[in-house]
């Protein structure tokens, strides 16, 4: 949510619906994004006013994350995959301040992007235990809170949600 408005991606679609915040009703604009296909996940910048959507498709030669602006809804196709990170269907984004965090659940890493100029911060190992990453957002003291299948190696489907301490597990690149 920007300005009391909500951005909705829906699955198999190529457009972004706006939503009153106030009345939850749609607003008369979308934002058509030529070339998305299946987003999975989307988010708000508030420092630049730019919505990361995270997109998927097994039948095209492209997965990675739009960036689309919230004033004039120009698009650029701003992360794509690469050898340090690959995009599935289950593909989630948090954002803090200026920095994006892309989990998967295929991946035992959270990997973190700065909005700025597109960098990989860092890739953040996850414990041995942790079998399915089902998300992770960075807090303002810069851990990790992650939620993850896998507790112990006797409990690997158990559920829970642990905080990382970044010393512990992060490596810069």
């Amino acid at each position: 949510m920007l300005d009391n408005i909500m951005y909705v991606v829906c699955d198999r679609s190529s457009t972004i619906r706006l939503y009153n915040t106030d009345t939850c009703s749609p607003l008369d604009a979308v934002i058509h994004v030529e070339g998305m296909t299946n987003p999975c996940d989307i988010v708000v910048c508030r420092d630049d006013r730019q919505l990361y959507v995270a997109d998927w498709d097994s039948c095209t030669d492209w997965s990675g994350i739009w960036r689309v602006s919230c004033d004039d809804h120009s698009y650029v196709k701003w992360l794509t995959e690469s050898t340090t990170y690959v995009f599935t269907p289950d593909t989630t984004l948090s954002l803090t301040s200026r920095r994006l965090l892309v989990t998967s659940w295929l991946s035992r890493r959270l990997h973190q992007y700065s909005t700025t100029d597109r960098q990989l911060l860092r890739v953040v190992e996850l414990p041995q235990n942790v079998s399915l990453v089902l998300h992770g957002v960075e807090t303002t003291r810069g851990t990790f809170v992650v939620g993850h299948r896998g507790t112990s190696h006797d409990q690997p489907l158990q559920s829970a949600v642990s905080e990382l301490l970044t010393v512990i597990f992060a490596s810069k690149l």
